[in-house]
């Protein structure tokens, strides 16, 4: 089978032309081409098919072999490899992942597609929906227990679900793997797990970041999960409406008026790591 590792923001997946090939068990395949140490290695698999509702469709898979239904950084990477290999003549054109279409505009440098600006659609606040286990319609700066810490979090769905946890110590310095694992697998409270967003406010325009990824683990960047950190920043009254999230990979700029009726836009950067060819 061939693939291109291909990242956004240091979170890479394999990515596999469903339009030339097919993979029979791709929830098996995820699992064993993501391992880092006996395969190619990455966060998961990505499949790039002709879409039904859109023009082109994202399948995602993430490290366990689980599906997911949307990364932010993954589908920058799609809309790299649809423009650069020629699937699309113009720079604007709609991609979907298990029914939800993204519209996508990417900017080019000498005929190839270097970021993406993604309208993400509405962040989803409302907490049966998200879906997160609360006494309230919505989760916004609500208290959570988790092992020996307190903390308060806000839920944002995008597709997926988000617990934002606002920290005052640096990302880079608070034990994501304890208490991250803990927090996305609290089905108590989270019923369909959860990808946890650790973050500190640096000012009203800039926040560090680190993340937790339902069924990946820590990941150096989720484009999702800087949308719902800037929906939460915002809502909570820490930033303005234009955000620059800080992640070990890389920067992300998320745009969201503040008003849950709008889409939030996400621009990132969408590289090339290696081609090559595996047996699956």
């Amino acid at each position: 089978m061939n693939f291109v590792k291909m990242h956004g923001a240091g979170n890479d997946y394999i990515y596999v032309d469903g339009m030339k090939q097919t993979i029979p068990n791709e929830s098996e395949a995820a699992k064993k081409l993501s391992d880092r140490h006996f395969s190619v290695g990455g966060d998961g698999l990505i499949i790039i098919k002709k879409g039904t509702v859109a023009d082109y469709e994202m399948v995602m898979y993430n490290s366990d072999g689980s599906r997911g239904a949307m990364c932010g950084n993954g589908i920058r990477c799609v809309a790299k490899y649809l423009f650069d290999n020629g699937y699309t003549n113009g720079e604007e054109f709609t991609v979907e992942s298990m029914g939800a279409v993204k519209k996508i505009k990417v900017n080019t440098v000498n005929g190839k597609a270097v970021t993406a600006r993604v309208d993400m659609g509405k962040p989803i606040l409302k907490a049966s929906d998200v879906p997160v286990i609360t006494n309230g319609e919505r989760c916004i700066n609500q208290p959570i227990t988790i092992d020996d810490r307190d903390f308060n979090m806000t839920c944002v769905s995008m597709g997926n679900p988000h617990a934002v946890i606002f920290i005052d110590e640096s990302p880079k310095d608070f034990d994501l793997n304890h208490y991250g694992k803990i927090a996305e697998q609290s089905t108590d409270i989270f019923p369909d797990r959860v990808n946890a967003e650790f973050a500190k406010i640096v000012d009203r325009s800039n926040i560090e970041m680190r993340v937790y990824e339902r069924g990946a683990g820590e990941t150096l960047a989720c484009g999702t999960g800087s949308c719902a950190t800037a929906v939460a920043a915002i809502l909570n009254g820490y930033c303005d409406n234009n955000v620059t999230i800080h992640l070990l990979g890389g920067d992300l700029q998320i745009e969201w008026s503040g008003d849950e009726n709008d889409s939030i836009i996400m621009t990132g950067p969408a590289e090339y790591a290696f081609y090559g060819e595996v047996e699956i």
